[in-house]
């Protein structure tokens, strides 16, 4: 997901995005420990993903 993107939605849809992202490395990492993840540079992502939102949640509190 592009940083532009992230900072268009509005602070629910950011909630409910961390929310859906979180879920989504739990996932990954329980496939990758069962040993059926095919592309272990998905966390990553994710996990990048997640810092995105985070920054943007954390920028939005600053201004306010």
């Amino acid at each position: 997901m592009k940083a532009k993107e992230i900072v268009n939605l509005s602070d629910a849809e950011l909630l409910k995005k961390l929310q859906e992202l979180k879920s989504e490395l739990f996932n990954l990492r329980f496939r990758h420990a069962s040993g059926q993840l095919e592309n272990p540079l998905a966390i990553n992502l994710v996990k990048k993903d997640i810092a995105r939102v985070n920054t943007v949640i954390r920028q939005r509190q600053l201004k306010a």
